[in-house]
């Protein structure tokens, strides 16, 4: 049986290829992954090389194990996220980049052939995860209209117990969401590998945490928006990416989509590139999508808003009462919600527009587009936000602050779903209750909008 699309698996894949007492070492899976066709890009095989041999099923997997990992690694690269597993903070992974993330720091750590030097010079970290793939994408899109798209879509898996099937929920970009997560984790992962080496098994199983579904708190992958932000700032990122256009103009068969670019629309595309990837990516908090944390559908016609809105309303669930801090929990919190607002409320669903982890992450409830059903009397004027947790006494954690205050509002002001000048305010302010929270309500007090 082909085993289930989660790290989980790859990291039995790893075990096995690297355990010496079945025949494997250390550096056997990043040759494989090559062997398979991870780097068949021109700038990728500029940094790395030809991959050395075809490769075969080594003894040390089952058919299962191989074939899921070819699938995963032999993908066609116009379908770029399908070659991508689910982690367990529940973020999706393209295995491509983050594995030549990997041989790139591993290489650049000493462990196997020193990386060339590029001429014209370009990081060959940031070449083989992201700034091939983020210029060649803004120059694709350049070219095709008004429609195109160069960044994401985000997508679903079938089952998130046992995922197999990975759908992008709209046209692909040659960066889809999965593809710029393995992008982020892999410059991470090969940045911390060019320090010193580890073997790639135990660096993802510290990254990513033990077990899809597992409730052993905030992995560390969960941080990699603000881990890839403190490493690539969006200047850095802009000059790598104009850097490695000026590679790919050396080399075929790229050199014929820039043949008549002249360095100031090299410079124009990966200024673009740079600050929509970061706006994207590293500024704006990741939201986990309804399919994702398994929503009941909506019952009935939901209502349309007409962003942009005027009003943020800040309210804490108070059940669960304990904040979540893994992505099984969160989403085990929205399903019980879900069903507490549909059939004890008699609600048509869940009724904020959005609900807030102690993981990192923000999870859709209405979302952007309908009216929900948290602050009453004000529902078409605002949007609903609920942290998780019980915050009369007690504040969430810093992150958690942070990622409402810094991340969630700036954006949402930027990306047009409420006007700058918004007003924040407690859901106590609008109704009789005690929500969010003394604690809670006592801190926003001090955050821009309040009112």
């Amino acid at each position: 049986a082909v085993p289930p699309r989660h790290m989980d698996s790859v990291l039995d894949i790893l075990d096995a290829l690297e355990s010496p007492a079945r025949g494997g070492s250390p550096g056997t899976a990043v040759v494989l992954a090559r062997g398979l066709g991870v780097c068949s890009t021109p700038g990728c095989r500029a940094v790395l090389g030809e991959p050395l041999e075809t490769a075969e099923r080594p003894p040390a997997l089952t058919a299962g194990q191989w074939q899921l990992l070819t699938e995963l690694l032999r993908h066609d690269p116009a379908t770029r996220g399908l070659g991508a597993v689910l982690a367990p903070d529940g973020s999706t992974v393209a295995l491509g980049p983050l594995l030549a993330g990997i041989e790139a720091g591993l290489r650049s750590g000493g462990s196997g052939p020193p990386l060339p030097t590029l001429d014209p010079p370009a990081d060959p970290l940031l070449a083989v995860t992201i700034t091939e793939a983020l210029g060649t994408s803004f120059l694709l899109a350049q070219g095709g209209g008004s429609n195109a798209t160069a960044l994401g879509p985000g997508g679903c898996w079938d089952d998130v117990e046992n995922p197999l099937n990975y759908t992008s929920r709209g046209p692909p970009s040659l960066v889809p969401d999965p593809v710029a997560i393995g992008a982020m984790d892999g410059v991470i992962l090969g940045t911390q590998l060019a320090r010193g080496p580890l073997p790639v098994a135990e660096l993802l199983r510290g990254y990513y945490g033990v077990g899809n579904g597992s409730e052993a708190g905030r992995a560390p992958s969960s941080y990699r928006r603000r881990d890839f932000g403190a490493l690539v700032g969006q200047e850095r990122l802009e000059k790598e990416v104009a850097a490695v256009l000026e590679l790919l103009k050396t080399l075929s068969p790229s050199s014929e989509l820039l043949r008549d670019m002249g360095t100031q629309e090299v410079v124009a595309v990966a200024h673009r590139a740079a600050q929509e990837f970061t706006e994207r990516y590293v500024e704006c908090p990741a939201i986990v999508p309804r399919c994702l944390w398994g929503a009941r559908p909506y019952r009935g016609t939901p209502a349309p808003l007409r962003p942009p809105l005027r009003s943020v309303f800040l309210h804490h669930t108070l059940e669960p009462a304990q904040p979540c801090r893994t992505f099984s929990a969160c989403a085990r919190a929205m399903r019980d919600m879900q069903r507490f607002h549909q059939d004890t409320r008699g609600w048509d669903d869940i009724g904020y527009s959005f609900v807030v982890g102690s993981d990192g992450y923000l999870y859709e409830g209405r979302g952007w587009h309908w009216v929900g059903a948290h602050t009453k009397g004000y529902n078409t004027q605002g949007f609903g936000v609920g942290i998780v947790g019980d915050f009369t006494a007690t504040l969430p954690d810093p992150d958690t602050l942070a990622l409402v205050r810094d991340e969630l509002l700036p954006c949402a002001v930027r990306s047009g779903h409420i006007w700058p000048d918004f007003t924040l305010r407690g859901h106590r302010q609008l109704g009789r209750t005690d929500c969010p929270g003394n604690a809670l309500f006592q801190e926003i007090q001090s955050w821009p909008g309040f009112q």
